[in-house]
């Protein structure tokens, strides 16, 4: 990513994580890099759509992972998820996200077959036959008829030989299939922790997105457990094993380290109201998980009045593992616009809008100088005051040894601050010292963009100040932070301060 760009997730009709891999789909991130990802890993039962629809009158790219009927997980079904006991809806119908973290048991009656028949509207309408015969295979017509949109269709298959046909009846139309053959069988599987991490790291993949989607499991997984009272290895659930959940979770993390994003700023979360029924039942909005990793990473929230989950697991979790910051530059330029589709249906249009944005407020600032010369304080009454000036909000204090008129020995006092703090700061230097004057200037000043982080190192972690200069980075350990990690491991300063430096430029 270019220097002084950043991305702003803009999340007022919620988060899933198939609406994040569609947004970064639509800011550029590489199809081809995508789907060769998810080819690679050793998880079938399912095949990915990518094609355009239209939401709220609004042009969006939809990223689809359509289960097989063995893993097919009921999240689309808005009456299941939201409906009363006798399956009746209790608010309206608008398109909103699937987030593939509820997993949801079903039975099939076994006979002669069953013929499911489902019509969704989009742009221009779907139409999907399914006949599933018990003959050793299964059979599969879909025709799908779209006003102008692009179609792709990746298909995994398994052993016991499905056959596909599609149909498409579009005006103008991309289709990619891909078919892959698999030896085992799955049957809703319970995975952990362990076997998500031995999936991720079997796939292709760069390293950057291997290590984002593990952080963004273990996040999703340390919020599962902490729902359930179980140390997170033995944690076994639905919502971190769902097929589609490893899909969503592993195709966010491709997209953002194809797009070479490492700021991204989360002002707010909004999420609905209300109960939705998943593998542990009918829970409260937002349900367990979500609340928890709201709480332990402290994302913004706020509850709108809508009913619905606006707001999934999967999503929270990606929030947690990539906001950098809640808060926007004060002036930016946007570049690129991304936007991605939701599948359930509330009263918000289902949205989430990704901009790639670029600061253009970083270089120029304005700053306040107060200046006084004083010949008769001692150096103790000035060390004092510098204290409290620094207690006080002032950015820099600084004196200065200087000879005024009939050569006398004095000190020039200088505090660097905001006009905010102008005269608090002034009322300070009056009460503590002999001055009698203060001179104020207006500076202009051109600074460097500029973060703090905490950095891992052997001696525990440190802080370090992270500052951009046209692109390259310079990281600077803080003395204090280095003089307590030295004097706890009796460790020489400068030893401690080039392992935090070496921290810091493998962090970035």
């Amino acid at each position: 990513m270019e220097s002084g760009k950043k991305l702003y997730l803009e999340c007022y009709s919620g988060i899933s994580g198939d609406m994040t891999v569609a947004a970064l789909l639509d800011l550029g991130a590489d199809e081809k890099v995508l789907l060769e990802a998810l080819e690679s890993l050793p998880v079938s039962g399912f095949r990915v759509e990518i094609k355009r629809v239209v939401k709220s009158g609004i042009d969006a790219c939809d990223f689809r992972v359509i289960l097989d009927k063995e893993h097919e997980n009921h999240d689309h079904d808005m009456e299941y998820l939201h409906g009363h006991e006798d399956g009746h809806m209790h608010h309206g119908h608008q398109e909103h996200e699937a987030c593939g973290e509820h997993v949801h048991s079903h039975i099939h009656e076994e006979g002669n077959g069953h013929h499911h028949d489902h019509t969704h509207g989009e742009s221009g309408g779907h139409h999907h036959d399914h006949a599933h015969g018990e003959s050793g295979g299964h059979h599969h017509d879909h025709a799908h008829g779209e006003s102008d949109g692009h179609h792709h269709s990746h298909v995994h298959g398994e052993s016991d030989s499905h056959h596909h046909d599609h149909i498409h009846e579009e005006s103008r139309h991309h289709e990619h299939s891909h078919v892959h053959e698999h030896s085992h069988h799955h049957h809703h599987e319970h995975r952990g922790m362990r076997e998500i991490r031995q999936i991720i790291n079997q796939g292709s993949m760069a390293d950057g997105a291997k290590k984002l989607a593990l952080k963004i499991f273990e996040i999703l997984a340390q919020a599962e457990a902490k729902a359930h009272n179980m140390a997170i290895d033995e944690v076994h659930f639905h919502e971190v094993g769902a097929v589609d959940s490893i899909v969503d979770i592993v195709a966010a993390a491709v997209c953002l380290d194809n797009l070479d994003i490492h700021e991204v700023i989360v002002p707010m979360l909004c999420e609905g109201t209300g109960t939705v029924r998943c593998q542990h039942g009918i829970l409260p909005i937002p349900v367990p998980a979500v609340a928890n990793i709201m709480r332990s990473h402290k994302l913004p929230v706020r509850i709108v009045d809508a009913e619905g989950e606006f707001v999934t697991p999967t999503g929270a979790a990606i929030v947690a593992a990539v906001c950098t910051s809640e808060t926007l530059p004060k002036e930016f330029a946007v570049e690129k616009v991304g936007i991605g589709a939701g599948k359930r249906n509330y009263e918000r249009p289902g949205i989430l809008r990704a901009m790639v944005i670029q600061d253009r407020a970083d270089d120029q600032d304005v700053i306040w100088k107060l200046e006084s010369n004083i010949d008769d304080c001692s150096g103790e009454v000035l060390g004092y005051v510098m204290e409290r000036l620094f207690e006080a909000g002032a950015r820099d204090v600084h004196y200065t040894p200087v000879f005024m008129k009939k050569n006398r020995p004095a000190w020039q006092l200088n505090v660097i601050c905001a006009k905010e703090d102008i005269e608090k700061l002034e009322q300070i230097i009056f009460r503590e010292t002999t001055t009698i004057g203060i001179r104020r200037m207006e500076m202009e000043r051109t600074v460097l963009r500029r973060e703090e982080r905490i950095v891992d190192t052997v001696f525990g972690p440190a802080q370090v100040k992270v500052c951009e200069a046209r692109g390259v980075k310079r990281s600077y350990p803080e003395y204090e932070s280095v003089a307590r990690l030295a004097g706890e491991h009796q460790a020489p300063f400068s030893q401690v301060y080039q392992t935090v430096q070496r921290c810091c430029m493998d962090d970035q």
